[in-house]
């Protein structure tokens, strides 16, 4: 955090203050809004209700309506139990007075016929196929603009997760008089899905096999996303999708590259990059409004493991979806997975940790987020250019700041696509500025780069930025653009840079290739001992720990999801071992955890020793 000393000049005398820059919570306010005493309030669906009323699913198969959910007067909301009896219920909808859920089983549309505020019919829409794993959730339902009802079947853990039965893996459309079409498959966990102010459908993926890491992509009829399991069932007859399991190759070459050679495969639109802005991607909701900031058509999208939500700017290059993510809000009581409008443009945000772990700390909770009116200094829009990027910002830059090569570092990388749990980074590259212009109102600023890659993720970070006005730094200054298409169009000439910066800029050059070599020297010359040495107390690990959400499931002394700590320590395995079963885990070695811990096969090694020395420090 940068601190600024602003000299104020009174009635005949200096007065200096100190002046901090804004952080989230100087535009953005999280309420809490109380949940009574021993209810279990896990969220798993949420719907506004015409009455102004907040529906809500639980886990634990109850509905229950809440009334006065935005405390006016200052009076506590009031809770009333709607429905029970359902099998975890990922998901609600509300349409011609009724309410709609996906539970485990089957999508369910209960109504209350007498008017007391109890359902009193349970109607069975479409039941779905059950092997009985724990693991096959199902989410939704979301109406599209026909009236029709989308839902999505998870995948079984099962041998690395399979699709035990008819549809796992597989996004459906039903009818509401129970008539239903496979839609697309190649989906693992699609926590949610939501429609863009196109009408098109988006669905959010969560890091696994096959999938490097958590993203957002838009699918049509017929789409294969990235995991085969549910290819088991392209042959039935009412399958849209024509490719086979054998069709997919384990390669580990990027995504984009096998999605060349095989049609069908649809890479993502926006990769969510695991461990840098999320872990566990979850609720999506379209700002159409515009009321909520200044981010009007733009996409929320919640991230459960690390209790945040962030935000996705789109746009289409080529008749392909593309954009970049960037960080919004942190900070959420528990993991944020549901979130929906009130009445009044504030977001209300649905929260459960139980069995899964979030960094918020709380197993439960339910929360508000609400906009004060005041304009955060933000990269609004990344937009793909035919040698770079338009950076769109919330407010005019300083033209000084941001004229200075200095300001910017971007880089690109991508990930591994094969049937192991997750992807290191891959490929990673430096794209180097050439140019840069910014536009006479100071709102946007366009900068050529040396090496765009046509689908890999483009890492912008423009620290050195500061607003043409209360000269703030960005409050969310770094962002990934995933680049599927690069545009046609005239290319800025080198003029725009100007000549007294290309010394610098070659300097910079110098210094940057000078950086690689003696951190590729140090990484080649280190060995394992050296990782472990000097890293031991809580303070000095924590941030891995938060990172590659460690804690979302481990504590120091107690017993949450998985062991604690201690516990582990006293099994008394050496640092390689121990290194080696966060890459492989055996679950057989902790039979009383329900939960499988996943392979961590994405977390670098200089980490993981780093953590493994803490852990066996509590020997």
């Amino acid at each position: 955090m940068f601190i600024i000393l602003t000299v104020f000049v009174g009635q005949a005398q200096e007065k200096k203050e100190l002046q901090v820059d804004p952080t989230e919570a100087d535009y953005y306010k999280i309420n809490t809004i109380p949940i009574p005493e021993g209810m279990m309030l896990g969220i798993g669906g949420m719907a506004m209700l015409p009455n102004d009323k907040l529906a809500i699913s639980t886990r634990r198969g109850e509905i229950w309506t809440i009334s006065n959910p935005y405390m006016k007067f200052g009076q506590k909301p009031s809770f009333k139990l709607f429905a029970k009896g359902l099998h975890e219920p990922l998901g609600l909808a509300y349409r011609n007075g009724a309410l709609y859920t996906a539970q485990r089983p089957e999508l369910t549309r209960l109504k209350d016929l007498d008017g007391d505020g109890i359902a009193d019919e349970y109607k069975t829409v479409y039941p779905f196929h059950l092997s009985g794993n724990y693991h096959e959730y199902a989410y939704g339902p979301v109406f599209d603009k026909d009236g029709n009802m989308t839902v999505t079947l998870n995948l079984a853990w099962h041998k690395g997760m399979q699709s035990l039965v008819k549809w796992r893996g597989w996004m459906l459309k039903i009818t509401e008089e129970g008539k239903s079409e496979p839609y697309a498959t190649g989906l693992r966990s699609p926590a949610a899905f939501g429609l863009n102010k196109e009408g098109d459908i988006f669905y959010a993926e969560n890091q696994g096999r096959w999938i490097g890491s958590g993203y957002i992509t838009a699918l049509e009829k017929g789409d294969f996303a990235s995991h085969p399991a549910g290819l088991k069932w392209s042959s039935e007859p009412e399958s849209t999708v024509k490719l086979k399991v054998d069709d997919i190759p384990d390669t580990g070459k990027p995504q984009f590259e096998v999605a060349k050679n095989i049609a069908g495969i649809k890479t993502p639109s926006v990769w969510i990059p695991h461990g840098y802005m999320g872990v566990s991607t979850s609720g999506m909701l379209l700002d159409d409004r515009g009321d909520f900031g200044p981010f009007k058509d733009q996409i929320f999208v919640g991230d459960q493991g690390r209790s945040l939500i962030n935000r996705v700017f789109l746009e289409k290059v080529k008749g392909v979806y593309q954009g970049a993510v960037f960080s919004f809000v942190k900070g959420f009581s528990s993991g944020v997975f549901r979130m929906c409008w009130g009445s009044d443009s504030s977001m209300f945000v649905g929260m459960t940790a139980r069995g899964w772990g979030a960094t918020g700390g709380e197993i439960y909770g339910l929360q508000r987020l609400v906009w004060n009116g005041k304009v955060p200094f933000e990269i609004k829009a990344m937009r793909a250019m035919s040698d770079g990027f338009e950076l769109e910002f919330t407010k005019p830059v300083d033209k000084n700041s941001a004229s200075s090569i200095e300001s910017y570092h971007f880089n690109t990388f991508t990930y591994k696509y094969h049937n192991t749990y997750g992807s290191p980074v891959i490929n990673r590259g430096d794209c180097n500025v050439k140019a840069i212009k910014i536009s006479d109102d100071g709102i946007k600023v366009r900068v050529a780069l040396d090496n765009l890659k046509e689908g890999y993720i483009h890492e912008v970070s423009v620290k050195g930025i500061r607003s043409a006005h209360e000269k703030h730094p960005i409050l969310h200054p770094v962002g990934y653009y995933t680049l599927n298409k690069i545009p046609e169009g005239n290319k800025m000439e080198a003029k725009f840079f100007q000549e007294e910066n290309k010394k610098k800029y070659l300097d910079i050059l110098e210094k940057k290739e000078k950086k690689r070599k003696v951190k590729l020297a140090s990484k080649t010359n280190k060995k394992k001992s050296s990782n472990l040495k000097n890293i031991i107390t809580l303070e000095q690990v924590r941030p891995l720990l938060i990172k590659h959400t460690c804690i979302a499931c481990h504590a120091t002394d107690k017993k949450q999801v998985g062991p604690s700590f201690k516990e582990i320590a006293k099994r008394g395995y050496s640092a390689d071992k121990m290194a080696k079963l966060i890459y492989e885990p055996q679950p057989e070695n902790w039979a009383d955890y329900a939960t499988p811990m996943p392979p961590m096969s994405h977390v670098p090694k200089a980490d993981i020793y780093k953590i493994v020395k803490y852990i066996k420090s509590l020997q």
